[in-house]
């Protein structure tokens, strides 16, 4: 709130006998406010990022795992493939995964379904702090690399973060992927931000492919089966996956 310049009127003298109390009780609330709001900021503090360990949530099945231009592909050469575009900071691509992930896996290591991942970094600024998409996405892909991609995109979707809260930090990326398996280069992968780059680059190809917009504008996830865009839940992606 702004405060005025003027100069207040000069009171009259008060008498030697006037009461301190209540200058006294005013002191006692502004240390009391003063206490209850640096509190609060000592509580908030830690607000900027998630604390603890992510929890590892196995994956169904296991499935090889190669990178290909920061493209994450899971199985080998199969009669179908599903090319998905998601951020690991997405609620409805969490809700996909939730819907579809198991089945998505089975098919994967049956040999019926090969997937391209494209992680973007749609809601890079929804996170506090910034960043958490491009973070867990490059984590993801380099787990892809380590061999521990089918846990750890399962374990970041299982405890997504809240949009627009507080976010995962390095540390806790390398940690998991260490729990999950990962082989002894992730760790610098993560570190490094390896792939950082290239999920800008997955964005800014996505949104400029008309084939992949929907109404003018790219959303996540986006599903694309043998070539066609599909909206989750799609009778044609549902007979793929359940063989």
């Amino acid at each position: 709130m702004a405060t005025r310049s003027s100069r207040p009127r000069r009171p009259a003298r008060p008498r030697r006998s006037t009461s301190r109390t209540p200058v006294v009780v005013g002191v006692v609330v502004v240390v009391l406010v003063a206490a209850v709001v640096f509190g609060g900021v000592l509580l908030s503090g830690g607000s900027e990022e998630s604390s603890g360990a992510i929890p590892v949530t196995p994956a169904p099945t296991a499935y090889p795992t190669t990178v290909e231009d920061g493209v994450v592909v899971a199985g080998g050469p199969a009669p179908h493939t599903l090319d998905l575009y998601e951020d690991p900071l997405c609620p409805a691509c969490r809700s996909f995964e939730q819907r579809a992930g198991d089945a998505i896996a089975q098919a994967v290591a049956a040999g019926r379904l090969q997937v391209r991942y494209h992680l973007v970094n749609l809601l890079e600024q929804r996170s506090d702090p910034p960043g958490y998409s491009t973070a867990a996405g490059n984590a993801m892909i380099c787990a892809a690399e380590h061999g521990a991609f089918p846990t750890v995109h399962t374990s970041l979707y299982a405890a997504q973060p809240a949009e627009g809260g507080a976010a995962y930090d390095t540390a806790q990326l390398v940690d998991l992927g260490q729990r999950a398996g990962a082989g002894p280069g992730y760790a610098e992968c993560v570190q490094s931000g390896r792939y950082d780059a290239q999920i800008a680059q997955n964005y800014q190809q996505a949104v400029t492919n008309p084939a992949l917009l929907q109404g003018g504008s790219f959303g996540t996830p986006t599903i694309v089966l043998d070539g066609r865009r599909l909206e989750p839940g799609s009778p044609a992606l549902d007979a793929v996956l359940t063989g």
